[in-house]
């Protein structure tokens, strides 16, 4: 079974509405691209042609990716609590620093500028899940064990 999405309601739709546009305007328009490309000759030596199939390509493997992440999408509205879990942003300061840093824990599609996004699967994401403010937890980092201290949790 595929790691399961958590997103929220607004993220799920903005997902959902470019992967019908990538499926549908921009297939159809990067096959006008590839096509005018072919009718220049040679496509050994066809910038344009070459460009195409490359946009192409990438514009296939987000369209995989999309479908992948909204079938295994599981929508989470952040709510009042007093726990960490998906769609609640979390304040952590690491062991010894003063200054804290914020994450929202969820999958990386909910990325923002506002905040960093922290996903469930992570070794900290897993470390901070069920945790409450005070809380100490550590986890496995590549450099040994770190600690951190919950210092806030927003919705």
């Amino acid at each position: 079974m595929a790691d399961v999405q958590h997103l929220s309601q607004a993220t799920f739709d903005r997902l959902t509405e470019e992967h019908q546009r990538l499926s549908t305007v921009e297939r159809i328009e990067i096959a006008r691209k590839i096509q005018s490309a072919r009718e220049l000759g040679d496509l050994s030596e066809n910038g344009d042609y070459h460009a195409a199939r490359e946009e192409q390509g990438k514009m296939e493997a987000r369209i995989r990716h999309l479908e992948a992440v909204l079938e295994n999408a599981e929508i989470v509205e952040a709510s009042a609590t007093d726990e960490v879990g998906p769609g609640v942003i979390v304040s952590i300061c690491y062991e010894g620093d003063d200054e804290p840093e914020r994450y929202l824990i969820g999958s990386i599609e909910e990325r923002s500028e506002e905040v960093e996004t922290l996903t469930v699967g992570s070794p900290l994401g897993q470390a901070l899940l069920g945790a409450r403010v005070g809380d100490v937890v550590g986890y496995e980092a590549p450099g040994g064990t770190l600690n951190v201290r919950i210092v806030a949790i927003e919705i």
